[in-house]
């Protein structure tokens, strides 16, 4: 069985210290063993950071415990009480993304592959609107529908990534009706990612949130997730030592960008308020597969 679908059916039942303890040591396994994915993660917090050698293994060690951490927590996410969800979530609105995205009754979100955007999509659903969002479609299936199964329990909706037909019936359901459209975006899967510059480097992204915006006239905003250190009362109340703080970037309203080049505008918008996240919290980025560099990878 696959090791992830066997974790999945395993965590309905074992106690979560043992799930936690299992994730932990399969991620650090991988990073003593510098396995492809400690690799691949390194060498994208490299280009992120600039750090080689010692400090740069110090680094990717506490990505892969960052990374252990998400999937022990989404593994557990079915078993979450609301109040559990709740405390283990701090939201950051400087700029009232909240009251605008309630107010206008949609909204489309552009998030990174960072923290727990799964714990997030719940807090959300429970707090702010409903949430829809895509998944790539994993190998084996079950896998996929494992992931599907647990996020629409904690009430999102998730459509699996099928190239056009998945933008069009997004679309469809931006118009008709509305939520909170949540697209992981740092990972090009569509094949025709927009070219822009990340720390310093070419990078292609997804176009598929400023299109999506565009498309049907809702107000694109970026959102950055990582981990926090919990203490005292807190940490009680979220039964975990972490918890997560949801960020919310500048609203970037679609009208305002010119329209002969309104996609590029859009993504350039969160692409910026993204890069300056992720360099702020590289240890939460769980970037541990191919990642859109333009130039050649080592």
């Amino acid at each position: 069985m696959n090791g992830l679908l066997f974790a999945f059916r395993a965590s309905r039942y074992a106690p979560r210290s043992l799930t936690r303890a299992l994730m932990w040591a399969g991620f650090t396994a991988q990073w003593a063993r510098h396995a492809k994915p400690a690799r691949r993660l390194e060498d994208n917090l490299h280009r992120v950071t600039g750090l080689e050698g010692r400090e740069l293994r110090a680094l990717s060690r506490r990505g892969m415990a960052s990374a252990a951490r998400y999937y022990a927590e989404t593994f557990e996410l079915g078993r979450m009480t609301g109040a559990t969800i709740d405390a283990r979530v701090r939201v950051e609105d400087p700029h009232g993304a909240v009251a605008r995205i309630q107010g206008d009754g949609r909204a489309v979100l552009a998030l990174s592959h960072s923290g727990n955007w799964d714990l997030v999509g719940a807090y959300a659903c429970r707090h702010i609107l409903g949430v829809v969002s895509v998944a790539e479609v994993l190998k084996p299936r079950e896998v996929f529908d494992e992931f599907v199964a647990l996020r629409e329990k904690v009430g999102m909706r998730i459509l699996g990534h099928e190239g056009g037909s998945t933008f069009r019936e997004l679309i469809r359901i931006g118009k008709r009706d509305g939520g909170l459209i949540c697209l992981l975006a740092d990972r090009d899967l569509s094949g025709t990612g927009l070219e822009v510059d990340m720390w310093g480097h070419g990078v292609k992204v997804a176009p598929g949130p400023a299109a999506l915006s565009a498309a049907i006239g809702a107000a694109l905003i970026p959102v950055h997730v990582h981990y926090e250190r919990l203490h005292g009362r807190g940490r009680w109340a979220a039964r975990s030592r972490w918890g997560v703080v949801l960020r919310f970037g500048a609203i970037l309203e679609p009208d305002d960008a010119p329209a002969e080049s309104r996609v590029e505008h859009l993504t350039r918008g969160w692409v910026q308020f993204m890069g300056e996240a992720i360099e702020d919290h590289p240890e939460d980025w769980h970037m541990l597969q191919r990642f859109g560099w333009t130039e050649s990878e080592s």
